[in-house]
């Protein structure tokens, strides 16, 4: 069942999507060479408890921590550790806040000082699909077009694009339908409508698409080990277009 959203809900929406945003940058500053990424997760915890807000993913079906924190290989749901980032890596981070009971979410992929040529181009090409999915979120799309346009952008750049997790609707649960692939063919699929509130994800591996899970039960990490990219914007589908609310 997909719930269309009041403007006075997008609005609720929208206050815990900027303080998504707001943590997500201040992270981003932090994830230097030396940094633990269970301190990112310590910092993400005061700052969302700062804005007398909760993280949506602490204690979601078990989860143990305040964010995601996926480094290299991980594409999402990495646990923050003592695990110190060094020159070369990349991290994803993923964050979700319940304000007043609706939700935001977003994450961004951090390069780690100086990194290859080709993991740069992985992060900003993620980056760039993201952006090119948002503008397909208009009232009489269909979410194979926001799906289509992800997949054509990567595999133009000699990307793959994961298939086993996928972007989603969101608002008074952080996860809610429709779920958004990464991949699919334009005009499929459900019909976007006004009112809908979309976390669309994209997930994008230098090598293969094919994933496995950890035994950790939640960091899910390319089965070739080559490095993956995770972008993702909390976007309101309004009159007059997609509105990105992560911002």
């Amino acid at each position: 069942m997909i719930q269309l959203k009041s403007e006075e809900e997008i609005a609720k929406i929208k206050k815990a999507s900027r303080i998504v945003a707001n943590v997500l940058e201040a992270l981003a500053g932090l994830a230097k060479p030396g940094c633990a990424t269970i301190d990112l997760d310590k910092t993400a915890a005061q700052l969302i408890e700062k804005e007398n807000a909760v993280s949506a993913f602490k204690g979601y079906m078990g989860y143990p921590a305040h964010i995601c924190t996926s480094v290299n290989s991980a594409v999402v749901h990495g646990i923050p550790s003592a695990y110190r980032l060094k020159e070369g890596d990349i991290v994803g981070l993923d964050v979700g806040v319940r304000l007043n009971g609706y939700c935001g979410d977003g994450a961004i992929t951090v390069c780690v000082g100086k990194v290859s040529p080709a993991v740069e181009k992985l992060v900003n090409t993620s980056r760039q699909c993201l952006n090119e999915a948002v503008k397909q979120a208009l009232a009489g799309n269909r979410i194979g077009d926001i799906s289509n346009a992800i997949q054509t952008r990567a595999e133009a750049n000699r990307f793959s694009v994961v298939r086993d997790y996928v972007g989603h609707g969101i608002g008074v649960e952080v996860h809610e339908e429709p779920g958004i692939p990464n991949y699919g063919e334009p005009r499929t699929g459900l019909r976007i409508k006004e009112g809908m509130a979309l976390a669309i994800e994209t997930m994008l591996n230098l090598g293969g698409w094919q994933v496995q899970l950890l035994d950790d039960g939640w960091t899910a990490v390319t089965k070739d080990r080559k490095p993956s990219a995770h972008f993702e914007h909390t976007v309101a589908v309004t009159k007059n277009g997609p509105e990105i609310l992560t911002v």
